[in-house]
């Protein structure tokens, strides 16, 4: 599609996002280096509609002209507006944690800061965004545990870049390689760990994990219902 067939349409937050995830993986293919990356994706989130989208990644393999979303992706948008209340600005209810021969929380309903610090020396602490907000799309968590350990929990959907350092200790990656749902936020894990690690993992709300027990519940149910039914 030409830039003059979709000449000042509306882009959404779903085409942002794919624009930016086009990106992402241009960046980790080495395709852009850092500082062009910051360029793009920062003119990607300013962009309104497609004319202004469409030159952003027209020079990479799976770039070109960005058009109206196509039938494929109607469920996008869903996705999309399920993560849009969840980013909501502001300055964050907690900036920072720490734990000397002692533990700390951040768990709950909190709002997550673009920059959040986190220390333990002798101690541990739990970061867990499940239910939380986020100032902006992509916050940083800079974890410092020194004979000590972190948990970072993160639901299904969210981007995850870790990049932390390790000596004597580590930095535990996510299991599985889950890609970004449309509108979801990035949350990038760095620091240091000395004799101590900072954990990473995906899991859902308990809320959400009895919601599934249900679902699969009713199903077996249906199941037995119809194989009755057709007997």
């Amino acid at each position: 599609m030409t830039d003059d067939a979709v000449p000042e349409l509306r882009a959404s937050d779903a085409d942002r996002e794919r624009v930016a995830e086009v990106l992402r993986d241009a960046l980790a293919e080495g395709r852009l280096d850092m500082e062009e990356f910051e360029e793009r994706l920062e003119a990607t989130y300013k962009a309104r509609t497609y004319t202004e989208l469409t030159p952003i990644t027209r020079d990479l393999p799976t770039g070109g002209a960005v058009a109206p979303a196509p039938v494929s992706f109607t469920k996008e948008p869903v996705e999309s507006g399920s993560w849009a209340g969840q980013v909501v600005g502001g300055e964050g209810s907690s900036t920072g944690a720490v734990a000397v021969l002692s533990g700390f929380q951040r768990k709950g309903r909190w709002t997550v800061p673009k920059k959040f610090t986190a220390f333990a020396f002798w101690g541990g602490g739990e970061i867990d965004l499940r239910e939380a907000d986020f100032a902006d799309r992509e916050v940083h968590i800079n974890c410092v545990a020194i004979m000590g350990g972190m948990q970072v929990t993160v639901p299904p959907g969210v981007e995850v870049v870790v990049r932390g350092v390790g000596i004597m200790g580590g930095f535990e990656h996510p299991r599985g390689d889950e890609r970004a749902e449309p509108g979801a936020p990035r949350v990038v894990i760095g620091g240091f760990a000395f004799w101590g690690g900072v954990g990473v993992e995906r899991k859902v709300t308990r809320a959400e994990r009895q919601r599934l027990k249900e679902q699969r519940r009713q199903e077996r149910l249906d199941r037995r219902e119809r194989r009755r039914l057709g007997e």
